[in-house]
């Protein structure tokens, strides 16, 4: 694909650091810490994509579009919902301690075997080879790791976060997969979750206002 050894030594550098941001994002109680550290994730997603469009230059339009939406717009959305809520986000279904043993096998088993068994996943010859076999698992674990935040916070604000780690895992596959076609850059950019992410924080906000809290157990307490 034209990629000199720095970059692809980059690119895989940069995608496993996308497990460590998912893994805090998702465990750490902190809502501040948890924006910051979604934030260096859309950073560093959006270098990825920055690396594979030395080879690709339409990248760059999406690169520019992520820094714009993920990391600009959508770290602001997150920083600006939080003020005047309180530090820590409403206790989790799965604790800490439980949740980082839970957390640190999941990445462990996926990577594992998504790294094994790529082929079954990408049947593409592009899939069997690095740092593109790395991304396809990385891109698995950080999907997988937003849908656990979804399901076993209780406070709506990491659901958020974790439907912007959804996004980002799929957008890991998506450039690593088929980082020379030029619907990727299209796909890329309308399938951007800031327009969800500003419905979502709008809905939640809503929540607060009317039952004062962003615990998603009190929905089943609001009425028509």
């Amino acid at each position: 694909m034209g990629y000199s050894e720095t970059v692809l030594k980059l690119i895989s550098s940069f995608s496993l650091a996308l497990i460590i941001t998912s893994f805090g994002a998702v465990v750490t109680r902190n809502l501040r810490y948890a924006t910051y550290i979604y934030a260096v994730q859309a950073l560093l997603l959006t270098t990825i994509i920055s690396l594979f469009a030395t080879a690709s230059p339409t990248l760059f339009l999406w690169a520019a579009v992520a820094f714009i939406t993920k990391f600009l717009i959508i770290t602001w959305l997150l920083l600006s919902f939080i003020k005047g809520m309180p530090e820590y986000e409403v206790k989790a279904i799965i604790g800490f301690a439980p949740s980082v043993v839970i957390v640190t096998l999941l990445v462990i088993i996926l990577y594992e075997i998504t790294h094994k068994y790529v082929h079954f996943l990408a049947p593409t010859t592009l899939a069997t080879e690095e740092p593109f076999r790395t991304n396809v698992a990385v891109s698995l674990i950080v999907f997988t790791l937003g849908l656990y935040g979804i399901l076993t916070r209780r406070d709506a604000f990491k659901t958020a976060i974790g439907l912007c780690l959804l996004e980002n895992g799929a957008h890991l596959s998506l450039v690593s997969l088929a980082p020379g076609l030029r619907e990727t850059v299209i796909i890329g950019i309308v399938t951007d979750v800031v327009l969800g992410v500003y419905l979502l924080l709008f809905i939640i906000r809503g929540l607060r206002e009317v039952a004062g809290t962003t615990d998603t157990y009190h929905l089943t307490e609001l009425h028509w």
